[in-house]
């Protein structure tokens, strides 16, 4: 019996791509599912907000999933805007894992199952560093040894 691979995750952040720009980018890397962790999925980018980025998704065969609990809070969000990263990370870290552990165990487990699409985790931040998407990222590989973290 061959052992299974270790399950990949992608990331984006859309910040400086158009709608279309980011469809592209993630078609071209095999992403078939989108997980947007915005704790607000608005935009003033036209085309970024959570119904109609749904609906262009859907258009290039991407699913499309809003997961408000992984969003970063108002109360901590001024962390990152300050580029205050390390304190940022940490408290991101505390709330998610405090407020949103079973979203996190729930996003795992489906990571862990063959069957699940290839899958992105999105919000805002073209840097991951300077992203809770990193932070989602590190909690789930935490979860699932061995988990490769694609950065797109």
């Amino acid at each position: 019996m061959r052992a299974m691979p270790p399950p990949t995750l992608f990331t984006i952040g859309y910040e400086r791509l158009l709608p279309l720009e980011l469809a592209a980018e993630l078609r071209h890397a095999g992403v078939a599912r989108v997980i947007d962790v915005r704790f607000r999925p608005q935009s003033r980018r036209a085309g970024m907000s959570k119904t109609r980025l749904g609906e262009l998704l859907r258009d290039h065969g991407i699913l499309y999933e809003h997961r408000r609990e992984l969003g970063t809070p108002p109360d901590i969000r001024p962390l990152f805007h300050r580029g205050d990263r390390e304190q940022a990370r940490a408290a991101y870290r505390a709330h998610v894992e405090a407020e949103a552990p079973d979203a996190l165990d729930r996003l795992a487990a489906e990571l862990a199952n063959p069957a699940t699409p290839a899958t992105a985790l999105l919000c805002l931040e073209a840097e991951p560093e300077g992203c809770h998407r990193r932070v989602i990222a590190e909690l789930l590989a935490e979860r699932l040894p061995g988990l490769a973290v694609v950065d797109l």
